[in-house]
């Protein structure tokens, strides 16, 4: 497969990964909900969704600006972007999270606004790597944007249900795929693959 064709297995594998910030959070406001109604669900996978899709969008079109200044080594920059993204999800994932035990479980603009930009930029740096690889940007940002709105609807539900359980493996999961996707974008271009 060629450096600049992202299969749609790919672009939905990067979606899952970058998704996992804001499962987590949604695990941890699970956690902290005494009775969890479904518009907090809804309210909860549009914040989330929402800027998940919005941020890659906005990277992708800061790249796609001044891709002509590093077509020469776009797949370096594919690679070092999903691994340090990749790499810190792992890293935050074994890091006691003080933030998320003090975590409230109000859905209203003043405190979903934060979480939601801070969940989401990684995603913009996901954008910037979709400037250099042959993808719809449009599909690829919808397709995040309704991952991410899933998990996060989910995560709440699992919280609720199962407590902190799944929040470190989804994290780790989604850390390896993500630097696992940039290896093999960069050995495909170095002719290893």
């Amino acid at each position: 497969m060629n450096l600049r064709n992202t299969s749609m297995l790919q672009t939905f594998l990067i979606a899952v990964s970058v998704s996992m910030d804001a499962f987590a959070v949604s695990i941890g406001k699970g956690l902290t909900v005494r009775k969890l109604r479904h518009v907090d669900a809804l309210k909860t996978a549009l914040w989330f969704g929402g800027f998940q899709a919005l941020f890659p969008l906005l990277g992708f079109f800061f790249a796609s600006t001044f891709s002509h200044y590093v077509t020469a080594v776009d797949h370096w920059i594919i690679f070092a972007l999903l691994a340090f993204i990749g790499g810190n999800m792992i890293r935050e994932a074994f890091e006691e999270d003080e933030e998320n035990a003090k975590e409230t479980a109000e859905f209203d603009w003043k405190h979903m606004l934060p979480l939601a930009v801070a969940c989401s930029i990684d995603a913009f740096a996901v954008g910037v790597s979709f400037a250099f690889m042959k993808v719809n940007v449009w599909s690829s940002v919808l397709t995040i944007g309704v991952t991410t709105g899933a998990f996060s609807a989910a995560g709440l539900y699992i919280g609720r249900m199962f407590g902190s359980r799944w929040q470190k493996p989804a994290q780790i999961a989604g850390g390896v795929v993500l630097v696992l996707i940039g290896l093999k974008v960069l050995l495909e271009h170095l002719g290893v693959l």
